[in-house]
């Protein structure tokens, strides 16, 4: 009896191993979520969902965007950190639920940098230093010189407390020593529309959001965050032209809760590849401000890593209450 039940048992777990390489093999065999930790019509949801759309044709399944807004981008990275790890959830990280969210949150309900199998980053999004039209300056050496030499005050407008504007520009504050009062509104949209209006002096957020109004002429563009000039933006200086060693933008990847078997990540990884090298997916993030760009899962997991760490010491300069 106990030589059956050994066969028995045996035969059982043969059968689960069999299945589960089946499963590996099979991959994807139905559509695959694609969870954005952001709200629907932002920066990040617009270059997710260009690239869902894509992703799909090439993993011969669609890939179903879901957002996941609020908490900062963490109700987003919670759910996909719980989801099963079997490739058919997959989550667009950024800045907001990693490294800021390990900044401003006292505890989070993940590890940013080893609760998920990075894969690779796919899209890199300068923010934009804008101004309002009025105000007499050309260049970013001349706001700094503008916002120096004033009694009355320069104001900075944001997206809130803690938010990407509000980080980036309370760098460009510290590292150019020139003073503004900070002045955060509800959204990065209701913070550009003061800087439209003069309500507030400057603002520096992700391109897309504001690259169409200084086309047009309701913004004046100074500068944008890359650390090197981008033919995205051809004729706008970079910020460490004038600011050496600035570099704070906005990125896109992609993850895998952990656990997710290897030979899956490994397609998930070879069909992301094949998507950003398209033109049509190169010219649709061109359209929104962002490049293309990609890395190795050790170099997406140290990027993290390292921007969690520095993020760190703008929190403390731009004395950001940590909730």
């Amino acid at each position: 009896m106990r030589i059956a039940r050994w066969l028995l048992a045996f035969a059982t777990l043969f059968a689960l191993a069999h299945a589960a390489a089946a499963d590996v093999d099979d991959w994807p065999r139905r559509p695959v979520k694609l969870v954005l930790p952001n709200a629907p019509g932002s920066s990040s949801d617009t270059l997710g969902r260009i690239l869902a759309q894509y992703l799909g044709t090439q993993l011969g399944q669609p890939v179903v965007v879901e957002n996941y807004a609020g908490g900062g981008g963490t109700i987003g990275m919670e759910m996909a950190k719980n989801a099963a790890p079997d490739g058919y959830t997959l989550l667009a990280v950024t800045p907001a639920g990693t490294s800021i969210a390990a900044n401003l949150r006292k505890s989070l309900p993940y590890d940013p940098v080893n609760d998920f199998q990075y894969i690779s980053l796919y899209a890199v999004l300068p923010n934009l230093l804008v101004v309002t039209p009025s105000l007499p300056v050309k260049n970013l050496q001349e706001l700094i010189d503008y916002a120096k030499g004033r009694q009355a005050d320069t104001f900075m407008a944001s997206a809130g407390p803690g938010s990407q504007s509000h980080l980036a520009g309370a760098m460009l504050e510290t590292m150019g020593k020139f003073p503004s009062v900070h002045v955060p509104y509800k959204g990065g949209g209701a913070s550009v529309v003061a800087v439209m209006s003069g309500e507030a002096q400057w603002t520096i957020t992700p391109a897309s959001s504001v690259l169409g109004h200084a086309k047009s002429g309701k913004l004046r563009a100074l500068a944008q965050s890359l650390p090197e000039r981008t033919p995205l933006l051809p004729d706008i200086p970079t910020v460490s032209e004038t600011v050496p060693g600035y570099n704070y933008s906005g990125w896109n990847g992609i993850a895998v809760p952990k656990g997710t078997p290897a030979p899956i990540v490994e397609k998930i990884r070879a069909a992301l590849m094949k998507t950003v090298a398209m033109p049509e997916v190169k010219e649709a993030f061109g359209k929104q401000g962002a490049a293309v760009v990609t890395n190795s899962s050790d170099e997406f997991r140290k990027l993290v890593q390292s921007e969690t760490e520095a993020t760190a010491a703008v929190v403390k300069a731009a004395k950001v209450q940590v909730n």
